[in-house]
């Protein structure tokens, strides 16, 4: 399994990222990040699932139902080789991947929480198919970093939302499915947005570690 690393000095936690559904690792929304969550402190570690590498080879494979991903990502947390804790997650379906392996990897001593960069709790104008069932119960000390007008959930929707009280959201004011704001609405750029995210993804994180 081929990862993509960037590993800052002095970092105090290692980031396990899977990529959205249609957006590769290296994508610039998954570098961009990466980018910022390194400069946080995360050592950030990025992988592929099969459907997504196989395009590198030019077969255009759509992405399979998210349950059909599940061992690819215990896969990926089997095959990566890191010392110290590790959180995972991923942006939009990636992230819902890792949401629902979570669980397991975190009684089973494999992890210390979840981060989930835009989590798609149900797909654009169809609030009525719900991504929700195995967020009522998490366990997983867990970290959602939402734009408050995205499509997959905006602020509204989700605060009727029956979720975990384990799961913490972090609103991204006027941001979308990337993060993005509207400047001139929301007087944010998307780099504040991102560095607002990494930022917070730390602090939180650390205060997931601390004894």
């Amino acid at each position: 399994m081929k990862f993509l690393i960037l590993e800052p000095n002095n970092w105090f936690a290692t980031l396990l990222l899977a990529h959205g559904a249609g957006g590769a690792m290296d994508s610039p929304a998954m570098q961009k990040s990466a980018e910022a969550l390194a400069d946080a402190g995360f050592k950030v570690v990025r992988f592929e699932f099969q459907y997504m590498a196989a395009r590198r080879d030019g077969l255009r494979k759509p992405p399979p139902r998210a349950d059909k991903l599940l061992r690819e990502f215990h896969d990926a947390v089997d095959a990566l080789d890191t010392r110290g804790p590790l959180f995972v997650g991923g942006k939009s379906m990636g992230g819902r991947v890792a949401s629902t392996v979570a669980d397991e990897l975190h009684a089973e001593g494999k992890i210390s929480g979840l981060v989930c960069l835009g989590y798609p709790f149900h797909p654009p104008d169809k609030p009525e198919k719900m991504r929700t069932a195995h967020l009522k119960g998490l366990q997983t000390p867990t970290l959602i970093c939402h734009g408050s007008r995205d499509p997959f959930g905006t602020r509204e929707e989700v605060a009727g939302y029956e979720l975990s009280d384990r799961i913490h959201i972090f609103w991204l004011e006027d941001g979308d499915h990337d993060l993005k704001p509207r400047k001139r609405i929301s007087g944010f750029t998307a780099s504040d947005h991102l560095a607002s995210m990494a930022e917070q993804t730390a602090d939180w994180a650390k205060r997931v570690l601390a004894p």
